[in-house]
């Protein structure tokens, strides 16, 4: 092996080891469940297109990154995606390209069918939904849903050249495309609030307390149940 094969390979491990260290800590704190839903179109012009098919998607990154000047979120989705060959068809004009409910502590089941096509090719029909103006599903029961419009095309976050010149670059920089050999390909979609959508209330829900969150910890669906009990006994000690 020659020095620079030595020095490549070294760098790969250390940045293997990296990844798994983060994974394990991330593993420890909590994570916010929600489900993406949109249309899935064909191409412009296609017949699929009319058709207006609803595709869902349980997300593994959701956060909320900017309130002013715009209200900002992202996620990110590994490839290949139906999801993500859904929001880069939409039309951009569209008021809004897709619905991010927020999953409450009730609804573990509900991300599982969204997160496993394999199982659950038509979890639609087993979902409650309600309709947004521009016609996208609200599943019924979540946390809340937010109205999102993409503010750009999705970025590739295995080319990292690439998005080291974004920031610089008018437009000149391309993509590299969405094939990766040794590692798994995603793309990061950025997207503006347009609306909280207000969501219908089940019979006696106006009096009951507020619904708490699905979270993502430790490789399962769980709540903050346990750490708001805890929170309020370490607030009033015996």
């Amino acid at each position: 092996m020659s020095t620079a094969q030595l020095r490549a390979f070294l760098h790969a491990a250390s940045g293997h080891d990296t990844q798994q260290k983060l994974l394990a800590l991330l593993r420890e704190t909590a994570q916010p469940v929600a489900v993406v839903t949109s249309f899935m179109t064909g191409p412009p012009g296609s017949s699929a297109r009319s058709k207006r098919v609803f595709h869902g998607a349980t997300l593994s990154s959701f956060t909320s990154i900017a309130m002013d000047p715009h209200p900002l979120v992202t996620f990110a989705l590994r490839l290949p995606s139906r999801m993500a060959t859904a929001l880069e068809s939409a039309e951009p004009d569209a008021p809004s390209h897709m619905v991010v409910n927020l999953l409450c502590a009730e609804q573990a089941a509900l991300a599982v069918k969204f997160s496993r096509p394999d199982l659950y090719p038509e979890p639609f029909k087993s979902a409650p939904y309600t309709l947004t103006e521009e016609g996208l599903p609200v599943l019924e029961g979540s946390l809340g849903a937010l109205s999102c419009k993409l503010v750009s095309s999705p970025l590739p976050l295995h080319d990292l050249q690439y998005l080291r010149q974004y920031g610089k670059s008018t437009g000149t920089a391309s993509c590299k495309g969405r094939s990766l050999e040794d590692g798994v390909t995603s793309e990061l979609f950025i997207a503006q609030v347009v609306r909280v959508e207000d969501l219908p209330m089940s019979e006696g829900q106006q009096d009951a307390p507020r619904t708490l969150p699905l979270l993502y910890h430790r490789r399962g669906y769980t709540s903050c149940q346990g750490l708001h009990s805890y929170t309020k006994s370490s607030q009033n000690p015996t």
